[in-house]
């Protein structure tokens, strides 16, 4: 694809665009609706909060927006396309090339260095050794953390496992960073640090997402998006009824 669509970084309309989103778990009885028909549209370079309780349905709208999962009903368009019609490759080169993941376990890999770590989505994109390193260390210079490379992440605070998170999710310069309670696992000093972080990579032009249940953080955002029972409330973005 060139020019517009998905994995183009000119398309000019809202980059992310849900219409009566619904997401079915289960069969029968045992059937447990997760969303229940999210309308909802997202311009390039907002900085936008999901939040809700626990089991509201924010974190399975982000792996939705991330491509980790697709709607049982509606339709996800990104950047224009939608997501229904691209193939499972497709797919995977938007996931590892258009969207930066950041978890609340931070998901490194215990056994590999810093800079391994934040190699890998370049390796899986096919880039050389030489092109690895020098992105890697890009990278982990904008977190703060080029110094420390070679170290392991039993070596580093979790906040600074955090930012190496962050930086992997970096690597591949994403037009899209999803960030799953990001500061969960930190103090609240760590987390402050880490949030004015992803309020830089909003500054810098990234489309922020963060997806979390404390209106503290939630308030850093430009938008706050709230989820309850599978539904956006307070009238953010365009709640949609329950689909029967």
């Amino acid at each position: 694809m060139s020019g517009s669509g998905p994995e183009s970084d000119t398309f000019a309309g809202p980059i992310i665009r849900l219409e009566g989103v619904r997401k079915v778990y289960g069969d029968g009885d045992d059937q447990v609706q997760a969303l229940r028909g999210i309308t909802l549209e997202l311009e390039s370079g907002d900085f936008a909060a999901i939040m809700g309780p626990s089991g509201s349905g924010k974190s399975t709208l982000m792996h939705i927006l991330g491509c980790l999962d697709v709607p049982t009903d509606g339709e996800y368009i990104l950047a224009g396309t939608p997501v229904s019609e691209l193939s499972s490759r497709q797919l995977a080169r938007i996931r590892n090339r258009r969207v930066g993941f950041v978890f609340q376990t931070f998901n490194l890999l215990p056994r590999a260095t810093i800079l391994r770590n934040v190699e890998l989505p370049l390796l899986y994109a096919g880039a050389g050794r030489a092109e690895r390193k020098k992105k890697a260390l890009e990278a982990l210079e904008k977190v703060g953390l080029a110094d420390r490379a070679r170290a392991m992440p039993s070596q580093l605070s979790g906040g600074q496992r955090q930012r190496v998170a962050i930086a992997r999710a970096l690597v591949n310069k994403p037009s899209i960073i999803l960030a799953d309670e990001p500061t969960g696992n930190l103090d609240t000093k760590t987390g402050q640090d880490i949030l004015a972080l992803f309020g830089e990579l909003h500054r810098n032009g990234h489309t922020v997402i963060l997806v979390t249940h404390d209106s503290s953080i939630a308030g850093r955002a430009r938008r706050v998006i709230r989820i309850v029972d599978g539904l956006i409330a307070d009238g953010d973005g365009d709640a949609a009824s329950p689909s029967p």
